[in-house]
């Protein structure tokens, strides 16, 4: 088991990047590990669009003619002025050119009274801005104070910040975004305001947020200035190293040593450990369970696919049979990509409860490359987290059809085993620990 621990909170920006207060210069360069997107001089790099105006509204095929509709008012009302990006509280949003995924996010802003602005990460409204002063807003929550992730939905974590922070007009605040997945934490001038919420899709609350998206610098009721504007983007083991955080002060306790198969019972013919992980040997596959039960119980993983592997998650299995029919179910490990899986029924693919319940795709790593998957188990529901991003959050009570209709004898078990579902391929699984609830 390897022990990670994040300052500050889990997903807090660590203050040994020595970024715990941005430069109070117009235009001082990105510090290292960084990448500049305002270069001080002009608006490369950047474009307008609203995305009230086209998401879920205009198809696809023509989207780039849409977003060229914007770029004339974007000149017109985007500038930029002695280092600064400034905008005059009209036209569409500045709009980064790249999309981005698992970030680190540095700006520092200037408004004056009255205005309303956010920033939109992956394209998604918001980390809010506010003129928290404003008594005709209060009933919206302005005087909490700018920093929250305000279109989530009511009483949801992080709507509103923990702690007003704002400063007074005239002098600049700064922001340190960051996000992982869906996760997000937000430290607004040297204060964590939204500690590791969740940021819901606006344009869809039934999906996660998307998988990457731009950065938008929302605009509207007054003069803004925007300086200082860097990011950094996040290797897929640091991301799992950050979402992780500390096993131990969360509670949970690892079931495997890393060396060998001591706890594990079942298949253990079928599995070796290698390079610190349990790996299923090619051509062989049954059930690799803990000796140990659970009822309720959250478990934490690390996975990596081969090109087109497959295996999956033991959930509260009986011990004998069959992990996706006899036990609770079995928590699809696939590589979803991979072109022999195109015509698969949704309730197969990576996380689904197999034959009973689909997910939402598309938040997988590239293949080679490990993921970190959270599943918290809870009488009859099930929730996966994969990289950030809760792919199924399911009540397997409730299910009633099911896939070619075949029946899963043991969906409705309340205890048992965890382990892996092993079906012939190199599927590598490693940092495994569980929390007892």
């Amino acid at each position: 088991m390897i022990k990670r621990t994040i300052s500050l909170t889990r997903l807090a920006v660590p203050m040994a990047l020595g970024l715990s207060v941005l430069s109070t210069a117009a235009f001082a360069g990105a510090p290292e590990g960084f990448t500049e997107l305002l270069n001080g001089k002009n608006l490369d790099g950047w474009h307008g669009h609203n995305p009230h105006d086209t998401v879920n509204k205009v198809p696809a095929d023509k989207l780039p003619e849409a977003i060229a509709s914007y770029q004339a008012a974007f000149k017109e009302h985007w500038t930029v002025e002695n280092g600064e990006l400034v905008n005059d509280g009209h036209g569409p949003y500045c709009t980064t050119d790249k999309d981005y995924g698992d970030v680190e996010f540095h700006i520092e802003y200037k408004t004056v009274p009255l205005a309303d602005s956010g920033i939109y990460m992956r394209g998604t409204p918001q980390v809010q801005i506010w003129d928290s002063t404003e008594e005709a807003k209060f009933k919206h929550d302005a005087d909490k104070g700018s920093g929250g992730l305000w279109n989530n939905s009511k009483g949801a974590p992080g709507k509103n910040p923990s702690v007003l922070a704002d400063k007074p007009f005239g002098e600049w605040n700064s922001f340190k975004i960051t996000q992982l997945g869906a996760r997000t934490s937000v430290i607004f001038n040297d204060k964590l305001v939204v500690d590791n919420a969740i940021m819901e899709n606006y344009w869809d609350r039934a999906l996660p947020l998307p998988a990457r998206g731009p950065i938008h610098l929302q605009t509207h009721g007054g003069e803004i200035r925007w300086r200082n504007i860097y990011i950094r983007e996040f290797s897929p083991d640091e991301a799992n190293a950050r979402l992780r955080g500390d096993d131990a002060a969360a509670g949970f306790t690892s079931v495997f040593n890393g060396k060998d198969l001591s706890g594990w019972a079942g298949a253990l013919d079928n599995y070796e450990v290698r390079d610190g992980a349990i790996v299923c040997k090619p051509d062989h596959g049954g059930v690799l369970h803990t000796t140990g039960e659970y009822s309720d119980f959250v478990v934490r993983l690390e996975f990596k696919l081969p090109p087109g592997g497959n295996n999956g998650l033991a959930i509260r299995y009986s011990g004998s049979g069959t992990a996706a029919y006899d036990g609770m179910t079995e928590l699809q490990i696939l590589d979803d990509t991979a072109d022999k899986y195109k015509d698969l029924d949704p309730r197969q693919y990576h996380g689904s409860a197999y034959g009973m319940v689909p997910v939402h795709r598309g938040y997988q790593r590239p293949v080679g490359e490990w993921n970190y998957q959270e599943v918290t188990v809870k009488g009859s529901t099930i929730k996966v987290e994969l990289n950030g991003s809760v792919i199924l959050d399911a009540d397997i009570s409730k299910v009633t059809e099911f896939m070619k209709d075949t029946p899963h004898p043991g969906k409705d078990r309340t205890r048992g085993h965890f382990g892996f579902a092993g079906h012939n391929d190199p599927v590598m699984f490693r940092n495994i620990a569980i929390k007892k609830l």
